[in-house]
Parts: C-alpha cells; structure tokens; sequence
C-alpha cells in the first residue's frame, strides 16, 4: 500500500514537473507578426537571440496593418512595420485602453526594379507615378523596348505599398489592371520571369534575379538612403504595448537596437539607425 502510494505521489510529481517546465516555456514564448519587408532583419535577429537565451520567438510576415491590428487585439508581443501606425490605428489602441510604443529600427529603401535583360536604367519619380497610373504603358515611351509595361504592385494592407503610395502616387490611384502580390519575395519573382514587368521591393530583397533602377539618378545605396539622396527611403519599425510587453520580448528589443542586433540589420541588406 505504501509503495502504491509512493509511486501515485511520484507520478503527481512528475506531470507537476512536466507543467512547471511546458508552463515556463510558452510563457517565454514571443509572438512576432506584421511587415515582410523587416522579415529578413527578424529572422537573423531571433536566430542569433535564440542561440543566446533558448527564448522561442514565432514569427509570421502577414503585412504591416495585420501586425498593427494584431498587437492592439493581443494576438502578437510585437508589430513589424515598414510604415508609420495611422491616426486610426493610434485612435483604436486609445479606445481600448492600449499604449503602444513606437520603436525605429533600421532604414530602408523602397526601390523600382525590372526584368535584367530591360534596357531602361533610369526613371524619374514623375515617370514612375506615370507608369503606374497607366498614362505610360510602353516601355519606349521611357527610353526601353517597344513592349507593352506590365506593373506589379504589392496589396493594399502592405506597409511598403502605402509608402509608394505617399511618397510616388501622391494618392494617385494604381491602374485596375495592376497584377498585385502579398510580398516583396513573390515581386521579385514574378519580375524576375517576365521581361515586360516593373515592380517595387525593399532594398534588402534586390538580389541579381533583377536590376535595381536608379530613381532622379540616385542609386539605392546605404550612403544615399541615409542622406535622403535617394528618394523612397523610410525607416522600419516594431511596436509594442508598452504597459503588457513580456520582458523577453523588451529584450528582443533592446538586442535589436544594439551594436550587434544593428550589424545584424546591416547583414539583412538594410540601414543601420548608426553606423
């Protein structure tokens, strides 16, 4: 009877140990949603994080304004964005009582590219808003081939297709007949593929799939994209709730922010906030 007894008490030990250990596990658990664009940076960052406090970190690229929307209804610990939150995002998190804190991690360029066998190697800010309004539609008309210009543009809930909307539509509509994509990935291959297409990504996704075009003449370069020189650029951010944030996940913050989290930046293919 007493063994019986012993062994029911040291199974009762055993699943408590095994919930204290699962319990302590989800609860250092980070949930990381929002922008494709700052992907790349997270995903190196959460790599070389892991490796230093075994903290889990899940991390989904669903756009800008999900991950905004996501962190104000508690379903994430941090919002990449590659845009600024809204008036009506800030007015949504006030509402239900939520203080979000806005975090600058890195700049970026969003940079026009095409097909590497397209001639074209120039466009001007007005050609582009032109291009994609649909008052040019043949490459000639900007110096290319004689070929009908098909345009690829991200979806609208994307963080890097309202900066393009600010800074080259000036809220111009994009043509109806515009192919549009859920990420800078899915641009590049699908222009990487078609001779005829133009399409946008952000700097740390131009790879030799594509050529990167110049834009007023400034090359999208570190150098140019920190001076203004270029002239899409805009810096990339995280949100968070600054009363219910997790500590492991101020600590994410905190290692992005550092000397080595802003290299890692650096190796992702964007801008430092320093050099």
């Amino acid at each position: 009877m007493k063994v019986k007894s012993f062994l029911i008490f040291m199974i009762v030990a055993i699943v408590s140990s095994l919930s204290i250990g699962f319990s302590q596990t989800k609860g250092s658990k980070v949930v990381i949603k929002g922008s494709t664009t700052v992907l790349p940076i997270a995903q190196k960052a959460l790599e070389a994080f892991y490796e230093k406090t075994k903290v889990v970190i899940s991390l989904s690229g669903t756009g800008s304004g999900d991950g905004i929307k996501s962190l104000i209804d508690g379903s994430c610990d941090i919002a990449n964005s590659s845009r600024e939150m809204k008036k009506e995002e800030w007015d949504m998190a006030k509402s239900k009582g939520e203080k979000i804190k806005e975090v600058a991690i890195a700049y970026d360029m969003i940079v026009p590219i095409v097909h590497p066998s397209n001639p074209v190697k120039n466009l001007s800010m007005a050609q582009l808003k032109a291009i994609y309004e649909g008052a040019i539609t043949n490459w000639s008309q900007v110096g290319g081939n004689n070929e009908r210009i098909v345009v690829i543009s991200r979806d609208s809930s994307s963080g890097t297709f309202e900066v393009w909307e600010s800074k080259v539509m000036k809220k111009s509509e994009v043509r109806k007949d515009a192919l549009l994509q859920a990420s800078n990935g899915a641009i590049v291959s699908v222009v990487s593929k078609n001779k005829r297409a133009i399409g946008y990504v952000g700097y740390g996704y131009l790879d030799d799939r594509v050529k990167a075009l110049t834009v007023n003449g400034a090359e999208p370069t570190i150098p140019n994209g920190k001076s203004g020189a270029y002239p899409i650029a805009r810096k990339l951010y995280m949100y968070v709730n600054e009363v219910k944030i997790k500590p492991e996940a101020q600590a994410f913050i905190d290692f992005i922010l550092s000397k080595e989290g802003q290299q890692i930046v650096k190796e992702a293919g964007f801008i430092p906030l320093t050099d």
